[in-house]
């Protein structure tokens, strides 16, 4: 027979076994812990660039939730075809990443002349049913002028020419269509892309950053921050 000072001792070891979630509630309380999932994101490079620009906003991206496994660098030769090679390459990368991550649709975020190939792959190339946020960064959306000073060697800069075919066909019709959610990020002092007015499109979320260059918008805290709203909604 145990001793009151016995019962005690094995009471209290008893205790912390009996307080202990079982396994499916230890589970649901992870769950309850863990972030909403959220869609994989592709980045989308600019004209003579790589996905090294996405430093920081990779970055960024990482500090507010996202794990490296849902980040993803689409990395192009940047002097070919929007329409004719460039969105097929995306669209066989994205279809990548959905088998890879299980997800159904991405979020699709591109800088400059990726806004070009992104937007023809949602318009054109299927995208529509398996993006879910499209994000473009100072995108040369309805041409620049700029463009004529490399157009007559390069088929990239023909193609963000103003009145390129590529220009007129992605302005034709419904500029942002489908479920999918747009939004733009424009500065009013671009030097690249002119007029600045080219980047907004109609039915985008079209936010102004002030006076910024055009490849400092990758690094801009503001349009980080913005971007990372958008994706949120």
């Amino acid at each position: 027979m145990l001793t009151p000072r016995q019962r005690i001792l094995a009471f209290l070891t008893l205790c912390p076994a009996l307080l202990a979630p079982l396994p499916a509630q230890a589970a649901a309380h992870r769950a309850a812990d863990t972030p909403a999932t959220r869609n994989p994101v592709v980045l989308v490079h600019g004209y003579n660039a790589d996905p090294g620009v996405w430093g920081s906003l990779r970055e960024d991206l990482r500090a507010d939730g996202y794990a490296d496994s849902q980040l993803f660098s689409f990395g192009y030769d940047t002097h070919q075809s929007v329409n004719e090679v460039l969105s097929g390459r995306l669209a066989a990368y994205v279809d990548q990443v959905r088998q890879q991550t299980g997800a159904a649709r991405v979020d699709i975020v591109g800088h400059s002349f990726g806004s070009l190939v992104s937007r023809w792959y949602v318009k054109y190339g299927g995208g529509a049913a398996a993006v879910d946020h499209w994000v473009s960064l100072a995108g040369p959306n309805r041409g620049t002028s700029t463009a004529w000073a490399c157009a007559l060697w390069d088929q990239a800069c023909r193609d963000m020419t103003p009145g390129s075919y590529v220009v007129k066909n992605l302005a034709a019709g419904d500029e942002t269509p489908g479920a999918v959610k747009y939004a733009t990020f424009w500065s009013e002092c671009d030097e690249v892309v002119n007029p600045d007015s080219s980047v907004p499109l109609s039915g985008a979320l079209n936010t102004p950053v002030g006076c910024l260059k055009h490849n400092d918008l990758l690094g801009d805290d503001a349009t980080s921050a913005g971007v990372r709203a958008f994706l949120r909604g």
